[in-house]
């Protein structure tokens, strides 16, 4: 990991660890998938150098503002025994002026669980804020995001899953989703050809030497899976909201009718 200048802006270049070198191209995966969704992100793209792939990425902070990660966020106040993680950061947030934070970290919680992300931790998210003024401007954009697609799993580890690791609100993927208040901002047709993009990415010539075809279908199908598992929770969601919208308005027409007849 270290800075460079290209092209005369500030990039921070990344590695991938041995033996399958996948965080760059993690990286660019999760860059796609927040592009179609529309998820404020800080974008990566993949460089060779000696035949070793690196994810780059352009500094998001400038002379004019910092990041605070939401460890330190959550230190502004003491977190009482009752109050959940997640809780406690919205608390915190709230207490800052910083509106809407439910909306980045549903965005963020949707994002870690599509692509089986391990290492969010609350060092690899939070808010930006003013350096002079100290003023917040709110989330910060999503970074950091190579560490998952079962990066050093092997394909079977990486079909069942049974290893997957989740942060920072909750152990497992499936539960944090849980935490997700609102999945209205999802447009699964933006997502349509996502799985044959994410093929060719792992599929570059020169990447061979790592990344072997049952590799690649490994985390393809166990993508597909996931997302899947999100489309169907959605359309659950949905199905049952319109059953009570139904419900109340059957409700109230036999009311009218009630009182038609009176």
């Amino acid at each position: 990991k270290r800075w460079k200048i290209i092209n005369g802006k500030r990039c921070l270049v990344k590695a991938g660890s041995k033996p399958f070198r996948q965080q760059p191209f993690n990286e660019l995966i999760a860059t796609r998938i927040m592009e179609k969704l529309g998820i404020p992100h800080v974008p990566y793209t993949v460089i060779w150098d000696n035949d070793e792939p690196y994810s780059v990425c352009e500094d998001f902070v400038t002379q004019d503002t910092e990041l605070i990660s939401a460890w330190r966020v959550m230190q502004i106040k003491k977190k009482e025994s009752n109050i959940s993680v997640y809780q406690h950061y919205i608390n915190c947030c709230e207490q800052l002026g910083v509106k809407n934070i439910t909306e980045s970290l549903d965005k963020m919680i949707v994002l870690d669980f599509l692509i089986a992300n391990e290492d969010r931790h609350c060092n690899n998210f939070g808010l930006l804020r003013n350096a002079e003024t100290l003023e917040w401007y709110g989330a910060a954009p999503i970074f950091d995001s190579g560490t998952s697609l079962g990066y050093d799993d092997l394909p079977n580890q990486i079909i069942t899953q049974k290893s997957l690791k989740c942060k920072p609100f909750k152990n497992s993927h499936k539960e944090q989703l849980k935490l997700v208040t609102s999945f209205d901002w999802i447009d699964f047709s933006k997502l349509c050809g996502i799985k044959e993009e994410i093929r060719e990415i792992l599929s570059d010539e020169r990447a061979k030497e790592f990344m072997e075809e049952s590799r690649c279908n490994a985390i393809v199908s166990a993508f597909g899976k996931r997302l899947d598992y999100l489309h169907s929770i959605v359309m659950e969601q949905t199905h049952v909201q319109k059953q009570d919208n139904i419900e109340f308005d059957v409700t109230e027409d036999i009311a009218e009718d009630y009182s038609m007849e009176m």
